[in-house]
């Protein structure tokens, strides 16, 4: 019984062996080639396709072209798994069958493209643009068809209109206070005898070192106030023009006739020319040099007016400056007078309509040739002032 099993284990050990090897060596050859190889089908003939999972249905049909038809041909993405990727045409040339392709048997619709095509939205390319007329109201002519505008809609039944009472609750006196409002009075600083002369107590801007001027809003309309800032000439001392006056009168004084130097020289004529004077008569020598300034014939400085032709002796325009006595202020009380009075009629403070745009004046003791050809104005204390006929220098 043991001879005869022992030969038998001997045999089966023997074939074991003989299938372990090539088990082996196809193991090894697989797991070197990770992709499929081939596979002996329709499917493998066409590159890219080889992932198709319904590759037993496949098989070959001719590929039309040059033809419009209803797409029926599945490619397939093998980046997606998806079949949406077109080949453009692209197939295989079989021999006998020509340029095939693949296709998968599918189930074809039996509905016809006119009843699949939705075409009640195409158009043609060529588009024709229809002119739009304007609304009814907006059309020439029609004015008197706009009945909204002319009939007035009647009310419904039971609304009308009334005047509703203002509640005002005992503050009426109140309100119209508010809109009564006093000025204060500004403290001018001047001397008594000089400040009875103010008739501007609102002085040049450029006098107050460009202090903002306050708007007076009794007289001065809203729009004018929010529009200041175009008019350069706002807040400057602009002289009344009378009848009889010149246009130069209308135009504001240079800014440089509020500096120091300035100033000295209009000190120094009203003192060297009218120290004894009373303040109304200074004032008015300052208002003629200044009335020179304004006047386009003479220089546009405070200092060239009063010096002019200072270097003709005895035939200057103010005999102070060529008379040849040293410039000496001997009263220094009366220099500043002088000073004030200088200030406040360069500020505007101080204006003598009497005086006008006069530009010249004479003491009353003497009577110069140029007197019979102006226009005399007033008589202020010893001095007679003029103004010109032609507005210029005579």
């Amino acid at each position: 019984m043991l001879n005869r099993v022992l030969p038998r284990r001997v045999a089966a050990s023997d074939r074991l062996r003989s299938l372990v090897s090539p088990l082996v060596l196809g193991l090894g050859i697989w797991m070197s080639f990770p992709t499929v190889v081939a596979m002996q089908d329709t499917t493998s003939l066409v590159s890219g396709v080889e992932a198709v999972s319904t590759r037993w249905n496949a098989y070959l049909e001719k590929a039309a072209a040059g033809s419009v038809h209803q797409a029926e041909l599945k490619f397939h993405d093998a980046s997606t798994s998806v079949s949406t990727a077109s080949l453009g045409g692209a197939g295989l040339k079989a021999a006998g069958l020509g340029t095939v392709t693949l296709q998968g048997k599918a189930a074809k619709s039996d509905q016809p493209d006119e009843e699949r095509v939705t075409r009640s939205e195409k158009k043609g390319r060529i588009v024709r643009i229809a002119p739009v007329a304007p609304p009814k109201a907006f059309t020439a002519g029609s004015v008197f068809e706009r009945t909204s505008m002319i009939l007035r809609q009647t009310l419904g039944d039971g609304q009308e209109m009334a005047f509703a009472k203002p509640k005002l609750g005992g503050k009426e006196i109140e309100i119209a206070a508010a809109f009564h409002s006093t000025p204060k009075k500004q403290d001018l600083k001047l001397p008594t005898a000089i400040a009875a002369l103010v008739t501007n107590e609102k002085a040049d801007i450029l006098a107050n070192a460009y202090a903002p001027v306050e708007d007076d809003y009794a007289k001065t309309s809203p729009f004018a106030v929010l529009l200041r800032g175009s008019d350069p000439d706002n807040g400057r001392f602009i002289p009344p023009v009378a009848e009889g006056d010149h246009g130069w009168m209308s135009q504001p004084l240079p800014a440089t006739v509020f500096t120091a130097a300035e100033q000295k020289c209009l000190a120094y004529g009203i003192y060297f020319e009218a120290r004894g004077e009373k303040e109304k008569g200074q004032a008015a020598v300052a208002q003629v040099i200044l009335n020179r300034v304004r006047n386009p014939t003479y220089p546009n400085t405070i200092c060239g007016v009063v010096y002019q032709n200072d270097h003709w002796r005895n035939r200057c325009q103010f005999s102070f400056a060529c008379d040849g006595i040293p410039d000496v202020i001997r009263s220094p009380a009366h220099y500043r007078i002088a000073q004030e009075i200088g200030r406040a009629v360069t500020a505007g403070q101080i204006f003598i309509p009497e005086v006008g745009s006069s530009t010249h004046y004479h003491a009353t003791y003497v009577n110069p040739r140029w007197s019979h050809t102006m226009e005399k104005m007033k008589k202020i204390g010893l001095h007679i002032f003029y103004r010109t006929h032609g507005g210029g220098w005579s």
